[in-house]
């Protein structure tokens, strides 16, 4: 399989036809090779049009998910960002290619070990990854000019939006039970949280953000 012409018409077919014009993201989901941050058995299947099932239930994000979100992010070069579910790395790399740095967290040790290794191994030297609970987000290096969420949550923890700079966005897919997902984008501007709807993207939950159980009597 010629990865380079498989990647070529992702970004042609997907990308740029789901409104995604900011030439930085754009680049960078042509100069990242999706295929190295699956497991092996995945590889054939990088270039679909669908969020990969990567084991232990979770998901490689849908490509153009991930653009349209970079690009709602207005991302700068000087910006610090973090990803909240690191996986094997996928949108940590894409983020490398427009931040000046990325802080990716996982609570999976091995999944955690694998995209490290993979980061090191093709020079991405502006990733950090750090093993840690999702739900805690990484406060150590914080303010972060932007966070992204690596799959989609029930809702938004506040100790996470806490981890927000002044001028800083957020951006996740919110579903709430039964409903379709939908991209959201969050701002922190004079101290104050607020956020507004993108688009409709109903990805799979991360784990650990799933909704609440609740009783039915």
């Amino acid at each position: 399989m010629d990865y380079q012409i498989a990647r070529h018409n992702m970004v042609e077919n997907q990308v740029r036809t789901n409104k995604v014009t900011d030439p930085l993201v754009i680049a960078a989901m042509e100069e990242v090779p999706r295929e190295l941050f699956l497991p092996e058995g995945k590889r054939g299947i990088a270039y679909v049009d669908e969020d990969i099932p990567v084991g232990n239930g979770r998901y490689a994000m849908e490509p153009m998910v991930i653009a349209r979100m970079m690009q709602s992010a207005e991302i700068a070069r000087s910006d610090v960002a973090l990803v909240i579910g690191a996986g094997y790395g996928y949108t940590g790399a894409v983020l490398s290619r427009v931040a000046e740095t990325v802080v990716a967290v996982e609570s999976d040790k091995e999944m955690a070990s694998i995209a490290e290794k993979t980061f090191q191994a093709h020079s991405y030297d502006n990733v950090i990854v750090v093993e840690g609970n999702l739900a805690e987000g990484y406060a150590k290096q914080s303010p972060y000019n932007v966070i992204v969420f690596d799959g989609a949550v029930a809702e938004v923890p506040a100790n996470i939006l806490d981890q927000l700079s002044e001028g800083g966005r957020l951006l996740v897919v919110v579903r709430a039970p039964g409903k379709v997902g939908v991209a959201r984008l969050y701002e922190r501007e004079n101290g104050v949280v607020g956020h507004r709807d993108l688009f409709d993207a109903n990805i799979p939950y991360l784990p650990g953000f799933e909704p609440a159980e609740s009783f039915v009597f």
